[in-house]
């Protein structure tokens, strides 16, 4: 009661936020449908004004603020105005209809891969097609058509961006900021002796570090889109918490006499580095001065000869924390800065000192190439936008069929029920087509008594549609599916009494209508990947850790030289298959208990380690005995990657040796006098058998750790 009491005082919480959506959906809709039926005597455009406002408002879930989604609202306007001239043009046939509903079906829902913000606006494009795509066929209004679209749209963008802004809430880009701060303050502590952190300072450290986990953010914060500031904001996410990771972890020098000012003076670039970093993510100002320094004490401390262990291992964490710190300075210039923070984030050269000339691929690439990137690497059965996207567009073209057969009336609403009641899996499926079933009976039968008592009376239907739009959008959100299509009836009742005449039947009409749509969702989900994200999470971590442990395999191969070919492109595309599996898992409530307990973030971390050390050896080419372990070290933790790729999923990659039985750790300390790019190559490895030991260590935990 206390914490309700708390949301409705400051704004938030999921209530105050249906609240404000719910009076935006109801101004804009409600001022263009009367406007144009009672002002101007338009009943088509007051129809598409009203189903526009409806369809990008109310059946849409688009994520973030008012005017972040009054953003994305005119940005598909263009596109919501040419689905209703394909519907209006493709409904003169019932076969030219079926086809454009499943490749339009598709095509609208696959659209999704490009984040979470078109994602949400799908359900209301589909539904800006299939309103025209119905009889009567009538061409000739295509006028009006587009004009009632177009007032109603702009009236729902001018809603959202005004009326009852809602509470700032912090972005991503804010909490990277944040995470950068953190960072600098460690470095600061670990400057001063005994140079490693204290209890309470780890734990805030970790917490800032937790905060970035995509699980941990909001849909509307998460940087998921295929363009170059959205791209480069997941990349200072994920460089920001490997920064902290590795501050976290630094070990202190070994005791005695110091043996010079390179790991000091390089803790200390670090710490002006991750200063400047956040000033620039937060306030947006330009740092005081650039990673120049960084890079050089970087590439001075990989050459400095050690002597034993101790040294070699502190040095080679020092060369990894200065990595991190460049990559997170990089990365944030793109952020902000677009394009133009690409020759910062590069430098002025490529080799040790800048990093890998394609670390930053995408600052190089035009919005056109990175959406097809985003889009082509999803295209495929493997891939679970790929299969929600076939699984709608098949169950729009039947139900389309299905009502062409002049047997369904009003199909419209069969096709409505497949897009707001068809889910990922055919669990979720069957429990939320029994409440959708439950609630649409109890409004036809509101409905159908509403009806009944007012008869011809427009103006009792005029009156009451407000109120029960304003109630029907704040409560459907918040209440569930069952409250929602209740509610949705009603409403789709009382408008139409205001188009046409009706009796009683079109609440019994609505009930069968949802009842059709539901059964072919439901039969469509059972035929297509029933599991939904479960099984397809598996496979593609098998295949990301597969694809990771030849990686790893090639580059301790060429351990000291320069690699021929780089083959990491194939754990970035099974990267991108697996965070995109992971995601949808972790929107689906019925999940198999028999793997609760895997920690599919750690093999996530896993892939993104790969690609951060394995070709990026610095200093001096190693002697043959070091060359040896590395490689012997390697194929240890290429084996145990495999062994975990085959507890994760079916997938084999063709050709791949059998990992075998799991040994003993390969010996670690190198000889005496071993170059620096030698600790180097270990504390890499080193991370990778920290990752697959807690991947293997959540397979037996009654819950998803932490990662």
């Amino acid at each position: 009661m206390r914490a309700a009491l708390s949301e409705l005082r400051t704004g938030t919480g999921p209530v105050p936020a249906a609240a404000r959506r719910a009076v935006r959906v109801t101004l804009a809709a409600g001022l263009g449908f009367y406007a144009f039926l009672y002002g101007l005597d338009r009943p088509v455009e007051a129809t598409y004004a009203l189903f526009a406002a409806v369809a990008l408002a109310g059946l849409s879930r688009i994520p973030g603020s008012g005017r972040l989604r009054a953003l994305v609202v005119a940005r598909v306007l263009p596109a919501a105005c040419a689905l209703v001239v394909l519907g209006t043009l493709l409904s003169v046939r019932t076969w030219a209809a079926v086809a454009g509903m499943l490749v339009i079906g598709f095509s609208v829902a696959f659209s999704s891969a490009a984040g979470p913000r078109l994602a949400g606006a799908a359900p209301g494009l589909q539904l800006l097609y299939i309103l025209p795509s119905f009889p009567p066929y009538a061409p000739d209004t295509l006028g009006q058509r587009l004009t009632g679209t177009v007032v109603g749209i702009l009236l729902l963008i001018l809603a959202e961006a005004t009326v009852l802004p809602d509470p700032a809430v912090p972005g991503y880009r804010d909490l990277a900021a944040a995470a950068a701060a953190e960072a600098a303050r460690c470095a600061t502590l670990l400057e001063r002796p005994p140079h490693t952190l204290p209890a309470a300072d780890t734990a805030r450290a970790v917490e800032r570090e937790q905060a970035l986990r995509p699980s941990r953010v909001g849909e509307a914060q998460r940087p998921a889109g295929p363009g170059v500031r959205e791209r480069a904001l997941a990349h200072t996410g994920l460089a920001a918490r490997t920064l902290l990771a590795r501050l976290r972890s630094l070990p202190p020098p070994e005791p005695g006499p110091a043996t010079g000012t390179a790991g000091p003076d390089l803790v200390a670039a670090v710490r002006e580095s991750a200063a400047g970093t956040a000033a620039l993510l937060g306030a947006g100002s330009p740092p005081a001065a650039d990673s120049t320094r960084l890079r050089d004490l970087q590439v001075s401390l990989a050459r400095i000869p050690v002597t034993g262990p101790g040294p070699g291992f502190r040095n080679a964490a020092l060369v990894e924390l200065a990595e991190a710190a460049l990559v997170l300075r990089g990365a944030a210039g793109i952020a902000v800065r677009g394009r133009a923070g690409a020759a910062d984030a590069v430098g002025p050269g490529v080799g040790p000192a800048a990093g890998p000339p394609d670390r930053f691929w995408y600052a190089g690439e035009g919005p056109v190439r990175l959406w097809w990137y985003r889009l082509a690497g999803n295209t495929g059965p493997r891939s679970v936008h790929f299969q929600n996207a076939v699984r709608l567009g098949v169950a729009l073209a039947v139900a389309r069929a299905v009502a062409g057969l002049d047997s369904l009336p009003h199909g419209f609403w069969a096709m409505l029920a497949v897009i707001s009641l068809t889910r990922t899996n055919a669990v979720q499926t069957r429990a939320t087509v029994r409440l959708a079933l439950i609630g649409t009976l109890v409004g036809a039968v509101a409905a159908g008594g509403v009806l009944v008592l007012a008869g011809e009376a427009s103006t009792v239907y005029a009156f009451l549609l407000p109120p029960l739009m304003l109630f029907a959008f704040c409560v459907g959100p918040v209440r569930g599916v069952g409250w929602a299509q209740a509610m949705f009836t009603l409403v789709v009742a009382m408008a139409f009494a205001q188009l046409a005449p009706v009796t009683w039947q079109l609440a019994e009409v609505r009930f069968l209508d949802v009842l059709v749509g539901s059964a072919i969702g439901m039969v469509c989900g059972l035929l297509a990947w029933p599991r939904g994200a479960h099984d397809e999470l598996g496979r593609a971590v098998a295949e990301l850790l597969h694809a990771a442990a030849d990686d790893v395999q090639a580059a301790t191969a060429a351990f000291g030289r320069a690699r021929e070919v780089e083959p990491d492109q194939r754990v970035r595309h099974a990267l991108a298959l697996a965070e995109s599996a992971y995601a949808q898992y972790q929107t689906e409530r019925q999940r198999p208990a028999a793997a609760a307990g895997r920690d599919w973030q750690a093999a996530m971390m896993t892939g993104h380690h790969v690609l951060w050390g394995g070709r990026r050896p610095l200093g001096t080419p190693p002697g043959p005995r070091e060359e040896a372990m590395v490689r012997e070290y390697g194929a240890w933790v290429a084996a145990g990657l495999r062994r975990a790729a085959a507890a994760a999923g079916p997938v084999r990659a063709a050709g791949a040796p059998d990992p075998g039985p799991a040994g003993p750790a390969p010996r670690r300390a190198g000889p005496e006098g071993a170059p620096p790019v030698f600790y180097t190559a270990m504390a890499w490895l080193d991370s990778l058998t920290e990752d697959v030991a807690l991947f293997d260590r959540g397979a037996g935990a009654g819950a998803e750790p932490v990662a």
